[in-house]
């Protein structure tokens, strides 16, 4: 028989939910600066090419971002289920303080 104790799964629940806006509202602020740092760096690489100082090799380089994600996508094929029912109470926590802390970063 599962023993399930409303307190504790309220702290895991409340405790993930904390933990979890904190993650989310960092991670979009890194994400911005992460896309800043990209887009700045493209623009330096196209206008080094278009002076003829730098030569860039736009389709190995769009191969490697390609390769990547398909290595990601077979990964997701491992058994989530098992592991998702194992860590609901701070999983769920966690998911609905980051999506929060997400969109108000």
């Amino acid at each position: 028989m599962i023993d399930l104790d409303p307190t504790t799964l309220g702290m895991e629940f409340g405790g993930g939910a904390a933990i979890g806006g904190l993650i989310g509202f960092a991670t979009k602020k890194l994400a911005k600066l992460l896309a800043v740092i990209v887009g700045v760096q493209l623009m330096v690489f196209r206008y080094l090419e278009s002076q003829g100082i730098l030569i860039v090799d736009w389709n190995r380089l769009s191969a490697g971002l390609l390769k990547t994600q398909a290595r990601a996508q077979d990964a997701a094929d491992i058994s989530w289920i098992q592991s998702m029912i194992s860590t609901l109470s701070i999983g769920a926590g966690f998911t609905g303080g980051f999506l929060i802390g997400f969109k108000r970063g």
